[in-house]
């Protein structure tokens, strides 16, 4: 990976899972801002009140006051906030809302590993697809990093 500050987001309200993930990227031994925003509302706010955009943007899909949904929409709704990749970190996974995450513009898919190396891999996985260029939104059969229960 780059060896430039990366900017990442998270949007999640499990306090668990945030630490691990801070854990997971302090592993990495990455230059990185690391933000944790624990809901929806947080999230929309932080990103209409900061001029520097994150790099990528971990989104739980269920969260308070404005679901994970709602805010992708949003995301991907606002000029200014569209080409925010934006990775799905959710415990849940059904394909229906898999497709529907797709279609609403998500960059990748990450079921969230129950283990803490996994954990581990699926992050440094998303991370070097998003952040070294590949912006663009992949085929559906690639949409899916990280299936660790199916």
């Amino acid at each position: 990976m780059d060896s430039k500050q990366l900017k990442i987001l998270l949007a999640d309200d499990d306090l668990d899972d945030c630490i691990l993930f801070r854990e997971a990227l302090e592993e990495f031994k990455l230059s990185v801002r690391f933000t944790i925003v624990n809901d929806g509302d947080q999230l929309m706010k932080h990103l209409e009140k900061n001029i520097i955009l994150p790099n990528v943007l971990f989104l739980d899909l269920n969260m308070p006051c404005k679901t994970g949904f709602e805010c992708l929409t949003e995301i991907k709704r606002t000029e200014r906030l569209k080409s925010i990749p934006v990775i799905i970190f959710s415990t849940s996974f059904h394909r229906d809302v898999v497709d529907m995450l797709y279609e609403k513009g998500a960059q990748y898919y990450i079921q969230k590993p129950r283990d803490f190396y996994k954990l581990k891999k699926a992050i440094h996985q998303a991370l070097t697809l998003t952040v070294e260029g590949e912006f663009i939104q992949p085929s559906i059969d690639k949409f899916v990093l990280c299936d660790f229960f199916n």
